[in-house]
């Protein structure tokens, strides 16, 4: 539904884009340095890894490589000293002199590299590396490979260290703050939120990750989901010529074993490329959920009055078993039109995974004697395998730099889940006999995307990018509930249920970038949705029907007044619809007083986002953001009756957010690097649920600090701390928490090998502890996890590293933004 306010700032932007569109002039790209790379005889060198560096301490800001014709570009700098650097296996690195690049760009001279006297494979070294963090003008890139305290962790453990990052004890992830993310993997969004996300998260190893983007405002060439912004996770990619691949093996020990290994290959040549990986984990750990809960009555007088409390103890011990792979080639049909399918999935093996659990339930009446006792005992077992394929297509129109581009991919994904539940209770007190519920649920998600975007250089000032996408998503969850008591089983109809979801969801966008002079820059875009979605419950009949088109404006101003200072404002309006599992109605059971369902009649929150960035040196940054957000979706836990509570998702009123980011990053010689992050916010929300007003925030803050030590003979180091503090979650109110992460390595082998031995939450202090409270209910939760781990890793690089100068770059390799 679009609002007044909503179209106003649509025609605002669509006057400046007919204006953008109409301005020429004849300076060079808007801050952006070009150039080209070539052998001593002039012929091109693709893949050469190019940086970019301060002139003034050599730090680096960006790394680009090379294409097939050699040639390079750095977008998006600003005004300063610099210096740049390249290498390339089998040459030696070239550094050029410093230059001061002018706000309206600059073309290098080419560089050329001279073949290196090591011939032999053995003696040929990769030199440099791309820090591990790296702040750019849109966001903020984690650079995983390579990392020491990635190895033998999962995806979700390197998530939760990551600048701004934070994962709360109810599997939510947040970026400074602010819930409703879309997280990408391979430019592919992720059809899950919450606990289902995290358990994914969980079973990718970081191994496998190339870098993680942090971008909270991003442009009208993202999809509009996501009002916090988008985590994109980039996995490996090996650029090696020839025949070549990677191995890695890890085991990890805290209160369980947790294993994983990967093997991944390549052989490429200068027309075809094939690619596989293959990933194996087996990991077992444990839950810990304690809940003290009390209920309440209301009085004439209007004082509550405690009527009874529950002390509930859960114990569980759970295993992830899973296979990852991926094959897939890429074909250069011409020299400007490379044509690429890749086909990966998810495969659970046998034994499947599980776990089992322990509940031990205490009851109390208002005048703390014990009404009741009981224990539960609990298995399930899951099966969730998933395969997706894609088709993908570039062309390149003309030579050199600058030249339109167009791409197009079609995606197909399939998520099947079979899960089954049982937990009997035995009654001590009561006498009443033993009760076990079953549950067997099957579930089937399809996604369906098409898409295409070309970009084009209208002038040397303005450039044009403009795209089109459909997706259609079909989702049939069943699931069947069933009682057994004194030997005695009957279906159970008021749990058992289907659900049946469909949605189609159509878009297009214009996104223009102009220079008007040497310090100040626009971009500016629009992107609109056309959503169409339908909701049909079997056994209940409770259906829903939504169909909406809205505007999503996105604007950015850079202002770079002199060498040192530069200032950003952004401004956005953008949606986060609830995924398929929130609006799934089906009850899940946590313990026999505990359940978690979906709620079918969650609406899509909508918000308007603001950032101003002020960068010093080219290094320091200082951000301060806002959004105003209609609607959030928020995790509750409330009590249905007397004994029982729920959890869920609701929609609040109104959600106001203001925060201050300051990342500062220090170099101490060639040895230790520290990336200092802090972010300073405060949330307040609006809402009513379960009889109780919501008018309520709280400042809140996180801090991290990670060191990378480089020494020599190949030994390294890694030290990475963070704390969050007491924090304000809708009605949660979470405790403050923290961890402490040490991490070696020493390359060995003549650095085809890296041995590393890491250690994560070391001083053991991430359990998670919350309160939520309502006028007549209160609940203390109390999590933990395995998350005291010592890993021991190993990676083998082998095959032929040298690269010949004749091979293209394909599609797969650059960075597709898509989100199906």
């Amino acid at each position: 539904m679009r609002t007044n306010s909503t179209l106003f700032v649509a025609r605002i932007l669509l006057v400046l884009l007919a204006w953008l569109i109409a301005v020429t002039a004849t300076a060079q790209t808007p801050g952006s340095l070009t150039g080209t790379v070539r052998t001593s005889t002039s012929a091109p060198i693709d893949y050469a890894t190019i940086t970019l560096h301060r002139a003034a301490d050599s730090s680096v800001v960006k790394t680009e490589f090379s294409d097939a014709q050699g040639a390079f570009r750095f977008e998006g700098l600003s005004e300063g000293s610099y210096r740049v650097s390249a290498a390339q296996l089998g040459y030696v690195r070239h550094w050029s002199a410093p230059f001061i690049l002018p706000a309206g760009g600059q073309i290098l001279p080419a560089i050329t590299l001279q073949k290196s006297a090591a011939t032999q494979l053995k003696e040929v070294q990769v030199i440099g590396q791309k820090p591990l963090f790296e702040r750019l003008a849109d966001r903020t890139v984690v650079n995983v490979e390579g990392s020491t305290l990635a190895a033998g962790n999962t995806t979700l453990d390197v998530l939760a260290r990551a600048p701004g990052v934070i994962v709360d004890g109810n599997d939510n992830l947040a970026l400074r703050g602010r819930q409703g993310l879309l997280v990408l993997i391979d430019g592919k969004r992720q059809p899950m939120t919450g606990t289902e996300l995290a358990d994914y998260l969980r079973s990718l190893p970081a191994d496998q990750l190339k870098s993680i983007e942090l971008i909270t405002n991003p442009p009208a060439k993202y999809d509009a989901q996501g009002g916090a912004g988008i985590i994109a996770i980039n996995l490996k990619k090996d650029q090696r010529q020839g025949t070549n691949g990677n191995a890695n093996i890890s085991y990890g020990r805290g209160e369980y074993g947790k294993f994983s290994g990967s093997l991944s290959g390549n052989h490429r040549n200068k027309d075809v490329n094939v690619f596989s990986a293959l990933t194996y984990g087996r990991r077992r750990n444990f839950g810990v959920r304690d809940t003290y809960r009390y209920f309440y009555e209301s009085q004439d007088t209007g004082e509550p009055v405690l009527i009874g409390t529950a002390d509930q103890r859960n114990r569980a011990v759970f295993e992830d078993h899973f296979m990852i792979y991926k094959v897939g080639t890429d074909v250069n049909l011409s020299k400007n039109t490379v044509l690429g399918g890749v086909i990966s999935g998810f495969g659970v093996p046998n034994p499947k995974p599980g776990g089992t659990g322990v509940n031990t339930s205490t009851f109390y009446d208002g005048a703390g004697q014990v009404s009741d006792y009981y224990t539960a005992l609990s298995t399930s077992r899951g099966n969730n395998p998933n395969i997706t394929g894609n088709i993908n297509f570039k062309h390149t129109f003309g030579e050199g730099t600058g030249r339109p581009e167009l791409t197009a991919d079609v995606d197909y994904a399939r998520y099947n889940t079979h899960r089954t539940q049982s937990q009997t209770t035995f009654f001590q007190l009561s006498g009443q006999p033993d009760a076990t519920l079953a549950s067997d649920q099957t579930s089937e998600l399809t996604i369906k995307a098409i898409k295409t975007d070309y970009t084009q250089q209208l002038n040397a000032d303005t450039r044009l990018e403009a795209g089109a996408k459909a997706s259609q998503v079909y989702a049939d969850n069943d699931i069947q509930f069933e009682n057994t008591r004194e030997g005695i089983t009957t279906p159970d109809l008021n749990l058992s249920n289907r659900f049946r979801y469909d949605e189609v969801i159509t878009a297009a966008y214009v996104n223009l970038n102009h220079n008007f002079s040497k310090q100040f820059n626009l971009q500016a875009g629009l992107r609109g949705e056309q959503t169409n979605a339908t909701g049909r419950q079997i056994v209940t009949s409770e259906n829903f029907e939504r169909n909406y088109y809205q505007l999503f404006p996105s604007a950015a101003l850079k202002y770079a007044p002199t060498e040192q200072n530069e200032i950003t404002m952004s401004l956005s309006r953008r949606i986060n619809r609830p995924s398929y599992g929130q609006l799934n109605p089906f009850r899940f059971i946590i313990d026999p007083a505990t359940s978690g369902k979906g709620n079918p009649n969650l609406r899509p929150e909508t918000s308007y986002n603001m950032e101003l960035n002020y960068t010093f040196k080219q290094k320091y940054t200082a951000g301060l953001s806002y959004s105003v957000t209609k609607d959030p979706i928020t995790d509750v836990a409330y009590p249905e009756t007397d004994t029982t509570t729920v959890s869920t998702n609701v929609n609040l009123d109104q959600q106001q957010y203001v925060s201050l980011t300051l990342t500062a990053p220090i170099t101490v010689g060639k040895w230790l690097s520290i990336y200092n992050n802090a972010v300073f916010f405060y949330i307040h929300y609006d809402g009513t649920l379960a009889g109780t007003s919501l008018r309520a925030g709280q400042p809140a803050y996180t801090l991290s600090s990670n060191s990378t030590f480089t020494f020599g003979k190949g030994w390294g180091a890694e030290l990475n701390a963070r704390y969050n503090s007491q924090q304000r979650v809708g009605f949660f109110e979470f405790s403050d928490y923290g961890q402490v992460g040490i991490a070696v390595k020493k390359e060995v082998m003549d650095r085809k090998g890296t041995i590393k031995l890491a250690a994560n939450d070391i001083l053991y202090t991430l359990p998670f502890s919350a309160v939520s409270l309502y006028n007549n209910y209160r609940q203390d939760l109390y999590i933990r996890r395995d998350t005291r781990v010592v890993t021991l890793s190993f990676a083998w690089k082998f095959g032929n590293d040298k690269l010949t100068t004749t091979n293209r770059k394909t599609g797969a390799e650059e960075e597709k933004r898509r989100a199906q």
